[in-house]
């Protein structure tokens, strides 16, 4: 065993572990990032999932490093794609024109962007990338984390010594290493006083997760893949409070719950979108719901078929959760993810209804090139929910839930460290819960969540804040990740500076002042102007 040094350790390369990276790397800090795949990224890249983002992104509402990320995967495009005229005109290009989102992009193209924005840093020896490799232990010193043990994919272990510790995981892992005090699934009513929360607590019941794939579909070919082991049950399964078998065009409405068919025709033609969550969160037709290549943003000819990323209410596995389960359940419900995706393919090849009366699109092709995998599907399956830790501010539903709040608007906090916006979006879970889709305000993002209430040098920065089980379905998007990483960054870079810890910038009110003017000197939006939510 081996040991490395580091101003700032980040475990987990997602989009809050890129973020966190980045901001220490602007002052001047020395930064090792661990990453289990290849691709830094995330849920933007890994994962599959081109950005779920407000209605005003385009104008407000995320830090200026996310507006860049954002402005350099457009620009990838521009500088590389042959785009018509009028695409390459566009400020707003959305080379997939997709439904979901104003920027649907090919998760390779992502992971170009952020490999080319850490590279400086790696040309300069002070950012190491440990790809394939994850943090599995941690030694831990009263209220202080000393090192982390990290192991590669070959079995090889060694420490890692650092002033600060950022966890970045997605399911929040370096949690329970460090014995940090932390929650997981629902809690109870009782605990948190939220309308929609349970009377008990239900620590194993947790949002599903997704293993998301991208298809095209060339007609009159056939792609047909194999028929997957486990079809038969799949295409039997009905989870609890659903209308019909998981394998179908219908589901609930996230948002009434009341049960709607879908359209899937692919390459259909869908004219003008404008993706607006306000008015429709875009999923009734599912090819341009997810697109992320269209073929009229090219120059024609040059694109055969759209492309259009699998991540629908039919793919949400339900059977049981990654978090508080044996390595061997773990691993089965992996499995089952994977398998039940396939599934959904093998159905839209074989048996959807078409709209001339037959059955199945066998022209339905993978794109494993536009995941970075040969299988298709992507690197890593896609994480709604994580444990969290408990921190010492707890964001709850009723602190941002347009219900609760009305014309008031969210809670305002005095130590916003950033902001975000989106409807309390909660998938189906474990526990045989159907949708919550709340409305909500735009928000504020409380330093005090960002603390644990006893790690004097542990941050995180992913979906293990200290938010519930409710509010985490608002604060799990794209662009609140990022801020949420630039923050724990930047915090850690600013104590390390300063010599203060964290809590200490916290509690002081000057520090505090001091701190938040230094991300708005960033490009770190604090407050939202008047806008209501949706």
């Amino acid at each position: 065993m081996t040991e490395t040094k580091a101003d700032i350790v980040v475990a987990g390369g997602g989009l809050g572990g890129v973020a966190a990276a980045l901001a220490a790397l602007r002052r001047g800090r020395s930064v090792l990032l661990v990453e289990e795949t290849d691709w830094i990224g995330g849920q933007l890249t890994s994962q599959g999932v081109p950005p779920d983002e407000h209605t005003w992104i385009e104008q407000f509402g995320c830090t200026r490093s996310y507006r860049g990320l954002r402005d350099a995967i457009r620009d990838h495009y521009r500088a590389w794609y042959p785009l018509t005229d009028r695409a390459r005109a566009r400020p707003d290009l959305n080379p997939g024109e997709g439904r979901v989102s104003r920027l649907c992009h090919e998760p390779k193209v992502a992971a170009a962007v952020l490999d080319a924005m850490v590279a400086p840093y790696v040309s300069a020896g002070r950012l190491r990338i440990l790809y394939g490799c994850k943090v599995v232990g941690a030694t831990v010193d009263g209220d202080r984390i000393h090192a982390v043990t990290v192991e590669g994919a070959d079995g090889h272990r060694f420490d890692v010594t650092a002033p600060y510790v950022v966890d970045a995981t997605e399911l929040g892992d370096l949690l329970p290493l460090t014995g940090a005090e932390h929650v997981t699934g629902f809690e109870s009513r009782h605990d948190t006083g939220e309308p929609n929360a349970p009377d008990e607590a239900q620590p194993a019941n947790m949002q599903a997760f997704s293993w998301v794939f991208a298809v095209e579909h060339r007609a009159g070919e056939n792609h047909t893949i194999d028929r997957p082991a486990g079809y038969s049950d799949w295409a039997r399964y009905q989870p609890p409070k659903w209308p019909n078998p998981l394998l179908s065009l219908s589901a609930p409405d996230p948002r009434t719950l009341e049960t709607v068919r879908r359209e899937f025709i692919p390459n259909a033609e869908s004219g003008p979108v404008v993706a607006d969550q306000r008015a429709d969160p875009g999923d009734k037709e599912l090819w341009a719901f997810r697109r992320v290549l269209s073929r009229d943003v090219f120059r024609p000819g040059f694109v055969d078929s759209d492309v259009t990323i699998v991540n629908w209410p039919m793919i949400d596995y339900l059977p049981g959760p990654l978090i508080g389960v044996s390595d061997e359940e773990r691993d089965k419900h992996l499995a089952g993810a994977r398998e039940l995706s396939m599934s959904m393919l093998y159905w839209l090849q074989t048996e959807v209804p078409r709209p001339d009366g037959g059955t199945g699109w066998p022209g339905l092709r993978l794109r494993g090139d536009v995941m970075g995998t040969a299988d298709g599907l992507a690197k890593a399956p896609y994480i709604r929910e994580s444990r969290r830790i408990a921190a010492r501010y707890r964001i709850v539903e009723q602190d941002l839930s347009m219900t609760v709040r009305g014309e008031a608007g969210a809670v305002s906090y005095p130590d916003s460290v950033g902001i975000g916006m989106y409807r309390i979006d909660l998938h189906p879970s474990t526990g045989g819960d159907t949708y919550i889709d709340v409305a909500s305000c735009p928000f504020q993002i409380p330093l005090g969540a960002l603390l644990p209430v006893r790690l004097r040098n542990l941050l995180p920065a992913a979906k293990n804040i200290g938010t519930t089980h409710i509010t985490n379905g608002c604060y799990r998007l794209h662009p609140v990740e990022w801020n949420i990483g630039e923050v724990v960054g930047t915090l850690a870079a600013y104590c390390l500076e300063h010599g203060l810890e964290p809590e200490q910038v916290h509690a002081d009110g000057d520090q505090l002042r001091a701190f938040q003017d230094e991300l708005v000197a960033d490009g770190v939006e604090l407050a939202w102007p008047e806008i209501k939510g949706y």
